[in-house]
């Protein structure tokens, strides 16, 4: 059973630094709408500004096809309580099907949390194998043919840190191999890895520049032969754009891998509060990202405006905090519309 990532969809295009609110509009002395900047989801594409932002909750929940779901069962005690269940070994026989040395291994609720065990093992297998076609199969390959019409700072902001992350998944597949099938042992390591998890931080804030260089590239004949033939070499079904984005669709999907085993652990066993903290870890690693992200979209769209002001005689805008609120409007009886730009300490119009 393998679920590619592609299975939940989080659409990503292509991108600009500008604002998502900067088309709101408005009629002073009647009604004025504004986006609010800091109401960014976690990654989702702005039609109109282009702006890319994270989307936590996924697309759509785990399918019975998908994962076989199973009514939820387990041993009860005559007042129809469940029984405290003990952490108990788990392994795999020799046809690969998990199981546990104990006899409630086949209760459909345990079976269910192996199905889910085994697909955070095979997806991360697919995953890192990926994250090396890209490091391997690209950039090393990129690297070595200096006539290429792609300058170092391309190069780097097309690829961002994506050698770090590979090496940091490769470490993370070894881990989880070691946990033989316990799903709270899997927990433990996303827990114990918490921290480290942050360099997809610098990734994910590089996504739309890798995004802006790379359709730049296709744009050149040269670069467009080269990556159709790397892509040829290496029978990749899909272009090294799809590749890319990868990394970013990963980091989201861990979090609802964890949740499909703490909805179907349990709440006795031995290790479920391991679980739960696994789950909390992965969120905050998601909501880091995406503030982090925030604030970089929100730094380059200030350096936009202060480009566009002409006379200005005051201090750097960024100096005024973060980017609050942005849109126009118009007042009653005047020719041409207004644009209102709220900072943290300054109101711009």
């Amino acid at each position: 059973m393998e679920l590619s990532d592609s299975d939940r969809p989080i659409s990503f295009g292509s991108t600009s630094s500008s604002a998502s609110s900067r088309d709101s509009h408005g009629s002073f002395g009647s009604r004025m709408t504004l986006v609010s900047n800091s109401h960014l989801g976690l990654f989702h594409q702005d039609k109109e500004a282009g702006a890319i932002k994270l989307e936590l909750v996924p697309a759509r929940p785990f399918s019975s096809s998908e994962l076989q779901r199973d009514k939820p069962a387990g041993p009860q005690n005559m007042n129809g309580v469940s029984e405290k269940q003990p952490r108990t070994p788990w392994r795999m026989d020799t046809s690969g099907t998990p199981q546990t040395t104990a006899d409630s291994a086949t209760s459909p609720k345990l079976l269910y949390v192996d199905r889910v065990v085994q697909e955070i093992l095979e997806t991360e297998r697919t995953y890192v194998q990926d994250l090396k076609s890209i490091v391997e199969g690209y950039l090393e390959c990129i690297r070595d043919q200096t006539k290429l019409p792609l300058v170092t700072e391309d190069r780097a902001a097309l690829f961002g840190n994506i050698q770090d992350i590979y090496h940091f998944n490769s470490e993370l597949l070894q881990d989880l191999e070691n946990c033989e099938n316990d799903p709270v042992a899997i927990a433990e390591c996303f827990v114990s890895k918490s921290e480290e998890f942050h360099i997809y931080t610098q990734y994910c804030t590089n996504y739309p520049r890798s995004v802006a260089v790379l359709t730049e590239c296709m744009r050149n004949k040269i670069l467009t032969k080269f990556f159709r033939e790397r892509q040829e070499t290496l029978r990749h079904s899909l272009p090294l754009g799809s590749y890319l984005l990868k990394p970013v669709q990963r980091i989201l999907k861990y979090h609802l891998l964890l949740h499909e085993i703490e909805n179907h652990l349990d709440k006795a066993t031995e290790g479920y509060d391991v679980v739960l903290d696994a789950i909390d870890t992965m969120q905050r690693v998601a909501w880091h990202i995406n503030d982090m992200k925030r604030k970089h979209e929100h730094a380059v769209r200030l350096q936009e405006i202060q480009s566009l002001l002409t006379n200005w005689e005051g201090p750097d805008l960024t100096s005024y905090g973060e980017l609050v609120l942005e849109g126009t409007f118009r007042i009653q009886k005047a020719k041409k519309e207004r644009t209102l730009f709220l900072l943290d300490q300054l109101l711009l119009i």
